[in-house]
C-alpha cells in the first residue's frame, strides 16, 4: 500500500481525530490542522505515542489568507490528500439565527474546503496524484429543522465535488464526499442539549426519536467505519471513483 501525506482540518477532536488516528495506523503521515494549536499538538502527541507519524499546525479555515499561505508554510512537505473535515453547528430557527453565525458556518464548511482545494490542487496536478475527501453529512442529502446554515453548507459540498470532478478529469485527482449520519462526538453531544431545548423534549428523546429513529439500524456511526471509507478512497482501487457521495447512514435515506 502506498503511504501519503494527509492534511486533515478540524483534526484535533471528534471525527477528524478519529479518521486521522485510523489513517496514521496504516502508515500515512498526518498533518493535523486545527484552529487551536494546543489541541492539534495534543492530538499529534497521541498519534505519535501510538507509533504514528503526525505534525500539528494552527489553521482557521475561514481565513482565506492563512489558507493561501499554507503550501509555502508546509514546504518542502507536499500534501497528497486533503480531508476537509472542520465544522461547527448552530441550532436555531431561521428567525432567531444570527446573520454572522450563519455566514460563519458556510465559511467554515463550504468556502474553506473550496479555498483549501484551490491551494493544494496545483501541486496535486503536477504530481498527477491527489485525493480530496470532504466530510459531508446525512444532512448533505436531507434536512432537519433549525439547522439551515449547516444543511445548506453540507448540501453545497456535493455540488462542489461534482464540479471539481469535471475540472480534474484530466489527471489522477479525485474528489468525494463521505456523508455519515450521527457519530457520537462532542459536537453531537452539544446538539443533543440544543435540540432538547428547541423541541422542548428530553435529551433521551432527542437521541431516540430525532437522531436514531430515522435509521433502520438505530445505531450511531463508529469511527472505524469512517476511517476505513477514507482509506478505501485513497487506494488505487478507487482511482475512478470521483464526484461520489458515500452515504453511511444506517439506511436513513432509504425512506
Amino acid at each position: 500500500m502506498n503511504t501519503h501525506t494527509i492534511l486533515i482540518t478540524g483534526g484535533a477532536s471528534g471525527i477528524g481525530f478519529g479518521i486521522a488516528a485510523y489513517l496514521a495506523k496504516l502508515g500515512h503521515h498526518l498533518v493535523i490542522a486545527d484552529i487551536r494549536l494546543d489541541a492539534a499538538q495534543a492530538a499529534v502527541d497521541k498519534i505519535n505515542t501510538e507509533g504514528g507519524k503526525a505534525c500539528a499546525i494552527a489553521l482557521d479555515v475561514s481565513n482565506a489568507a492563512q489558507i493561501a499561505a499554507l503550501p509555502q508554510q508546509l514546504a518542502p512537505l507536499q500534501i497528497d490528500v486533503l480531508i476537509n473535515n472542520a465544522g461547527i453547528q448552530h441550532v436555531a430557527r431561521l428567525e432567531d439565527f444570527p446573520a454572522q453565525k450563519w455566514q460563519q458556518l458556510v465559511n467554515i464548511m463550504l468556502v474553506g474546503p473550496a479555498l483549501l482545494t484551490q491551494a493544494f490542487l496545483p501541486a496535486m496536478r503536477q504530481a498527477n496524484f491527489g485525493r480530496i475527501i470532504n466530510l459531508g453529512s446525512v444532512h448533505s442529502l436531507i434536512a432537519s429543522p433549525y439547522k439551515s446554515a449547516y444543511v445548506a453548507a453540507k448540501h453545497g459540498l456535493l455540488g462542489f465535488a461534482k464540479t471539481l470532478a469535471l475540472e480534474t478529469g484530466d489527471c489522477n485527482v479525485t474528489i468525494n464526499t463521505i456523508c455519515p449520519s450521527y457519530v457520537k462526538t462532542p459536537l453531537v453531544e452539544q446538539q443533543i442539549a440544543a435540540q432538547a431545548k428547541e423541541n422542548n423534549i428530553s435529551e433521551a428523546d432527542v437521541v431516540n426519536k430525532i437522531m436514531l429513529e430515522p435509521m433502520p439500524k438505530r445505531a450511531f456511526i463508529e469511527m472505524d467505519e469512517l476511517g476505513a471509507t477514507a482509506a478505501f478512497l485513497l487506494s488505487d482501487a478507487a482511482r475512478n471513483i470521483t464526484a461520489q457521495t458515500l452515504v453511511i447512514d444506517g439506511g436513513w435515506t432509504a425512506r
